[in-house]
């Protein structure tokens, strides 16, 4: 039986003196599809961010397809991790990421846009790159934009086309941070369906979510995250329908109330 494709170990973030959450342990199979709920402040966000390194994790380790990320170097008694920048930028490329504000950028088009990590990072050709990412705005539903710019695309489409740029470098893992927390309401249904295509599509991804109901039908795992770690987790059901602990409750019956 194959191995996890992400391990999380001990896994923990400060800010200064303040912890954001510590000792998380996660572990990952491919084809896993882990909705990532909690209050707001919960570290949600900073925990994606630790996994691809746009934040450094303060203790414990990231394992991505069995070999782990950094080096322990023993220092003033204690032990401190070391991490190359060119194995982040690889791990970055194997770990794809899609943030709240899309992160376009403005001046160039939507197949630009699109294609820009195959040509500055992978250096694939341009004239290779592009029916790559042409292939990946269709998946999207968006190849009719190609030469289109930012500008003039609504929220939902911005967002789908900052999906289409990760999936076109080819990811093992996708992390989603709040994708549609930035949308109008009318158009948060165009982002979630093209994340549940990917889901059926058998993508691996960890997805921070507000979208309670959404979660429940996409995900195979839920994580709850509270008091500075993995508070509950289990399937849809154990957690969303019937949770078994006090502030996970609280928490569902609040979501339950208006939406769910």
């Amino acid at each position: 039986m194959a191995g996890p494709v992400l391990s999380l170990k001990g896994l923990g973030k400060r800010f200064g003196a303040s912890p954001v959450f510590s000792g998380v342990d996660l572990d990952v199979a491919s084809g896993d599809r882990i909705a990532i709920i909690g209050a707001s402040g919960s570290g949600k966000s900073t925990l994606l961010r630790c996994i691809n390194f746009l934040e450094r994790p303060d203790e414990g380790r990231v394992i991505l397809g069995g070999e782990p990320v950094g080096e322990a170097r023993q220092r003033g008694g204690g032990t401190e991790m070391r991490y190359d920048e060119r194995a982040l930028n690889r791990l970055r490329q194997r770990v794809g990421m899609v943030f709240q504000q899309f992160n376009l950028f403005p001046h160039m088009t939507v197949i630009a846009n699109v294609m820009e990590g195959l040509v500055t990072v992978k250096r694939i050709a341009r004239d290779e790159a592009r029916p790559k990412a042409l292939a990946e705005l269709a998946r999207v539903g968006l190849a009719d934009k190609a030469e289109a710019y930012p500008a003039h695309l609504s929220g939902g489409q911005k967002q789908r086309v900052a999906i289409a740029r990760a999936l076109a470098m080819e990811p093992e893992i996708l992390l989603f941070d709040e994708p549609t927390s930035a949308l109008d309401p009318a158009l948060v249904g165009e982002v979630l369906n093209t994340i549940q295509s990917l889901a059926e599509d058998g993508r691996t991804m960890l997805l921070v979510t507000h979208e309670i109901g959404f979660a429940y039908h996409m995900a195979t795992r839920v994580i709850f995250l509270a008091e500075g770690g993995i508070y509950e987790q289990g399937t849809p059901d154990e957690v969303l329908k019937a949770p078994r602990r006090p502030l996970t409750q609280a928490f569902i019956a609040g979501h339950r109330r208006f939406n769910f």
